[in-house]
């Protein structure tokens, strides 16, 4: 018997694993075994065969960004040439062009604007929601939240939240999580908060009944012990949601990734191989009994190791997103069109099915039908 061979068990007969047996995980060699583990516990809670996605958009409104983040080449500083801010007529077009394909999720995330006023948001937001009622903003990361706090005139974070609920925004994105302790997050971003700063945005979005998800950057150099505070963390977050029957489900999803260090100024030892990611992926399924769904993060490892995924522990392949400027700025960018992540979910042995930000299933593809949607227009994760 090996060492993580009680551990597993324990996690199969519903019980909790803690930081310890966590690490342990981590630091086993039997990937497969890991996946086997966290398959059979995706089935308990997802038992038909089917693996969803959203079709969405990635409207990146601004690149200037005041926190300077070393593993990030997309940002540009207040006063650059290459720094820009989206006129609202070209958010609009985007977000057109996203439901005339069957869109219906916009990701509108940009940089730590200080130039961008509070009103800015809450306006923008509202124009949207006028023109375009049916789609839903699952938009601004954390960090951008913050910003929002630190431009707003003296509102507390709750009234921030709430008013930009009210104008229009849906449910909060898990991005910047980055590594939720402190001493990574020092070393790769000391302006953009505390991991407590990250985790107050999102228990406050809860409070105030918009759902999220957690996310999670391996690959920056951080412990394995880390690794498992971030999600014993996000747990917790995610047992006081419940806790305090707020009118949300609260974290509906973890997504975790590899940190892509082309093109940025954080160097590391190595890239995380796909192994790295995949044991992560099983592990987040071990580890995060509270929370319903597991997505694919199929833009930095590529199709193949996001088909393989679904048998670690995924129910979920994420966004088939029209354009993506973050990740492929630091050099990764793996697309496909509508067509090819039905295929690739096919391949995998699972049904697909096209739902919204909520999970709720709009369709399910469970013949070989494509879809009406015109397969040349590329999409990105």
């Amino acid at each position: 018997m090996s060492l993580i061979d009680p551990i597993l068990s324990k996690a199969l007969a519903g019980e909790r694993i803690g930081l310890e047996e966590c690490v342990t995980l981590y630091e086993s060699d039997e990937i497969e075994k890991l996946g086997h583990t966290a398959n059979q516990i995706m089935l308990k809670l997802h038992p038909e065969p089917i693996t969803t996605f959203v079709i969405g958009r990635n409207v990146n409104y601004t690149n200037i960004c005041d926190v300077y983040c070393r593993f990030c080449a997309f940002y540009r500083a207040p006063g650059s040439n290459e720094g820009y801010v989206l006129p609202d007529e070209v958010i609009f077009q985007k977000i057109q062009e996203t439901i005339d394909v069957g869109g219906t999720e916009i990701l509108m995330q940009g940089g730590t604007n200080p130039n961008l006023p509070f009103t800015y948001y809450t306006n923008l937001l509202r124009e949207i929601k006028k023109r375009f009622p049916q789609i839903t903003m699952h938009s601004f990361s954390p960090a951008e939240i913050m910003k929002m706090k630190d431009v707003s005139e003296g509102l507390s974070l709750e009234e921030v939240i709430r008013q930009i609920h009210e104008a229009g925004l849906d449910s909060l994105p898990g991005g910047g999580a980055e590594i939720l302790d402190d001493r990574t997050r020092r070393k790769i971003s000391r302006m953009k908060g505390s991991w407590r700063d990250w985790m107050d945005v999102m228990e406050t979005a809860h409070k105030v009944g918009m759902h999220t998800t957690g996310t999670m950057v391996i690959g920056f150099g951080e412990s394995m012990e880390e690794r498992a505070l971030h999600m014993i963390r996000i747990r917790d977050a995610q047992d006081e949601c419940i806790k305090n029957g707020y009118n949300t489900p609260g974290f509906l999803a973890f997504i975790p990734w590899t940190f892509q260090p082309d093109n940025t100024n954080l160097k590391v030892e190595r890239k995380q191989t796909p192994e790295e990611y995949l044991k992560t992926v099983a592990i987040g399924r071990i580890m995060m009994d509270n929370i319903p769904h597991m997505q694919s993060s199929w833009v930095t490892m590529g199709p193949e190791v996001g088909k393989l995924s679904l048998h670690y522990g995924c129910d979920d392949f994420g966004s088939t997103m029209i354009e993506e400027n973050v990740v492929s700025a630091a050099g990764t960018t793996h697309k496909v069109n509508i067509g090819s992540t039905l295929q690739i979910i096919r391949e995998a042995g699972k049904i697909p099915a096209q739902r919204n930000t909520k999970y709720e299933t709009l369709r399910v593809f469970d013949d070989e039908s494509v879809t009406s949607v015109d397969n040349d227009f590329v999409m990105q994760n």
